[in-house]
């Protein structure tokens, strides 16, 4: 079930407790600043948050910066494991959430932190997953190459075609679950779940298999419009990881054929 926001849900914004989850990877140059405004953001909403750091096997000192972050910063949970990509970190750091609302973004903050109150207020007006879309109304990317940008959209047509019709961005990494409802479809996702290694940076269609999955669930999924800035350090290979993605896409709608996710 797919939804769309396009209004605030409610006119007071429900305090719920969240726990958000930040996949890193050779993040040492800004791993700490991010921390330090995600940390004094979430303050500021006056709700109770843990912010749960994923170093995924890192060799530039990204844990050992996060972790000095987190002798002064309480509310810090760092989390270190193998070198397995992207998925597999924020695999670990879903599993490991406590609170009411689990979501993550990506280290960059290329999604500002802000729209977390929008994806907050559609849960709290009934639906399950909210999540983050560079396309439709009030959407905007900035400072994306136009190569990328292409090959992002004609990723999504594919997924759109065989597995998720009328959902227009699968891939930004800023997404916010209920808690029971991550769990349930953490339980039943195969992609990324057997902790093998890889080498360097691997993006994936982690995201894909989340969305399919809960919809096959039956969760309300709602896009929520944002303002997405391109880094200058992304470790995103337009090449190869899309070649990645569309293997992860079929190995999905297998799945799906085969009735592994219901």
């Amino acid at each position: 079930m797919i939804a769309c926001y396009t209004e605030a849900a409610a006119e007071v914004f429900p305090r719920y407790s969240i726990s958000l989850v930040i996949p890193a990877y050779n993040e040492s140059a800004r791993v700490g600043s991010t921390l330090d405004s995600t940390v004094a953001f979430l303050r500021s909403w006056g709700a109770a948050f843990e912010v749960l750091l994923v170093d995924d096997g890192s060799d530039d000192g990204t844990a050992a910066i996060a972790r000095n972050r987190a002798d002064a910063l309480p509310e810090l949970r760092v989390i270190s494991i193998e070198h397995g990509g992207k998925a597999a970190a924020l695999r670990a750091g879903l599993i490991a959430a406590e609170n009411e609302l689990v979501g993550f973004s990506d280290a960059d903050l290329a999604t500002p932190l802000t729209y977390l109150e929008e994806l907050a207020d559609v849960i709290a007006a009934g639906s399950d997953v909210a999540i983050g879309s560079r396309e439709g109304a009030g959407s905007r990317r900035v400072g994306e190459p136009v190569i990328r940008h292409v090959m992002g959209r004609v990723f999504n047509l594919i997924v759109q075609t065989l597995l998720l019709p009328g959902l227009q961005d699968t891939q930004c990494g800023f997404k916010l679950f209920r808690r029971e409802a991550i769990q349930s479809i953490l339980a039943r996702t195969k992609l990324y779940a057997d902790g093998a290694q890889v080498r360097g940076p691997r993006v994936t269609a982690f995201d894909v298999e989340l969305l399919v999955v809960a919809q096959r669930l039956g969760f309300k999924i709602t896009p929520v419009s944002v303002v997405w800035t391109y880094g200058a350090q992304s470790k995103v290979q337009p090449g190869f990881d899309t070649w990645h993605n569309l293997r992860d896409v079929l190995k999905v709608r297998f799945n799906v054929w085969r009735g592994t996710y219901t």
